[in-house]
């Protein structure tokens, strides 16, 4: 009995550490399990965090303000208040940041207020650029862009870009060494944008790398309306790349084309053409298939930029465009309509042009001087309006009368964000010397009409 006693004590003795040390190592594997676990969460979390990064890195912002300050030659007066002032009823700065308001001459604003955002994904692109303003707020870019992986030479883009069509309109306006573009792009491109789709071709590389074609179809009717008929306009521009090594410069050349049409709403339309007074207007046809029928819209275009450094002054860039074609609208306006235009449209042939030269002085420093013209009438000069000929349905108007634009400007980069821009602006505008009746509506333009204007601008980019 005793032995038997001693025997399950020593057993119990000898399994009882057994036991314990068991349940000890029980708990050091679910502690390791737990550590384990936890460093398993720590890499996850790693691998989220970097996948973040890595997207936040495939993101860029940049903007740019321009507030500015601008002075006109004189008050913009639609009716005499007081008998002392002078009747000037035309429009003034249309085209060099907006028109004055009435009985204004200087007047602050904010030209462009820009915020851009890009997802770059190499291949691919997601581009949003918006615009605000004191008198709103606007969409400027909203396109995607999509690079074939192969040779990386073919490209989609859609959405709402720049029209590829000449050299101004593509360059940024935080770029520009002047306060706007050329008349002649802001009547047939107002906006610069449009809504639409182009496939583009730019080889990286090889014997054609200097080259690159843009061709893209488009509504037709500006960057923020929608579309009204059923013409699409077809756009293009293909640029060439050429340097100039031998003489340390550069020569860029472009060529571009517009093809479309406008929807018209009655059965007549007016071209240019001799009005049974022998003076020159427009005369109308009223064939029954003009109605709802698309009039030609249609411009060509040449551009060339020449790049070139001179010694112990700096660089200078020369840059010239020329445009022609056929513009149909209203008979108050040649700018390209954004909504269908209710009466009879008035096919007119226009042209124009713009010069620049940019002279850097250092590093910091830019002069500039432009001159550019836009004819919305190469029909008609300034000895054919007459008082046979300025009035009625086949009358000549103010919108036939052609502008030529002289401006003068000084840039100061006080940095890489800053830069203050001091432009002024001379317009000339055709001298209507067979118009002689003060009560005319355009007698306003037998002399030139009192239209220059000063911008003071200052720039932040980033």
């Amino acid at each position: 009995m005793k032995q038997g006693i001693l025997l399950a004590a020593a057993v119990f003795a000898f399994a009882l550490p057994l036991s314990t040390r068991a349940q000890e190592q029980a708990a050091t594997k679910e502690e390791l399990q737990e550590v384990k676990d936890a460093l398993q969460g720590v890499s996850e979390s790693a691998a989220e965090y970097r996948g973040y990064v890595d997207a936040l890195r495939k993101i860029k912002i940049s903007g740019y303000l321009q507030p500015q300050w601008r002075l006109a030659d004189v008050d913009l007066w639609p009716s005499t208040p007081s008998g002392s002032y002078p009747v000037i009823n035309y429009p003034i700065g249309n085209f060099a940041g907006g028109a004055f308001p009435s009985a204004t001459k200087n007047m602050f604003q904010v030209r462009r207020g820009r915020l851009k955002v890009v997802y770059d994904n190499v291949l691919t692109q997601f581009v949003l650029q918006v615009d605000a303003i004191q008198t709103g707020f606007t969409t400027k870019d909203a396109y995607l862009m999509v690079t074939e992986p192969w040779t990386k030479t073919f490209g989609l883009q859609m959405g709402i870009f720049n029209r590829p069509f000449g050299y101004e309109i593509a360059y940024s306006s935080s770029n520009r060494e002047t306060p706007e573009r050329a008349r002649i792009y802001q009547t047939l491109f107002p906006g610069e944008r449009e809504l639409g789709g182009e496939i583009f071709v730019a080889p990286p590389t090889g014997p054609l790398s200097f080259l690159r074609l843009d061709l893209g179809v488009f509504n037709g009717s500006g960057p923020t309306a929608n579309e009204y008929d059923n013409y699409k306009d077809v756009i293009g521009h293909l640029a060439a790349q050429i340097p100039l090594d031998g003489i340390g410069a550069a020569l860029d050349l472009g060529v571009s084309g517009y093809f479309g049409g406008v929807r018209n709403a009655t059965r007549n339309l007016y071209t240019m053409g001799t009005l049974s007074n022998g003076s020159l207007g427009y005369t109308v046809d009223t064939t029954a298939t003009n109605l709802g029928a698309g009039v030609s819209r249609t411009y060509y275009g040449i551009d060339a930029q020449f790049y070139i450094d001179i010694p112990s002054i700096g660089g200078a860039i020369l840059r010239g465009e020329y445009i022609v074609g056929k513009q149909p609208n209203a008979s108050s306006t040649s700018t390209s309509p954004s909504a269908q235009v209710a009466g009879a449209l008035y096919q007119r042939e226009v042209s124009g042009y713009l010069i620049y030269y940019i002279q850097n002085i250092g590093d910091h420093e830019q002069i500039v001087v432009k001159y550019d013209s836009y004819d919305p009438n190469t029909k008609v000069g300034a000895g054919d309006f007459t008082s046979a000929n300025t009035s009625g349905a086949t009358g000549l108007t103010s919108t036939d009368i052609a502008f030529t634009t002289l401006g003068l400007g000084f840039v100061h980069h006080l940095d890489d964000n800053v830069k203050l821009m001091f432009y002024y602006e001379m317009v000339h505008n055709e001298k209507l010397t067979g118009i002689t009746d003060v009560k005319s509506s355009l007698y306003q333009y037998a002399d030139d009409a009192r239209d220059n204007v000063f911008t003071f601008r200052v720039q932040y980019k980033f």
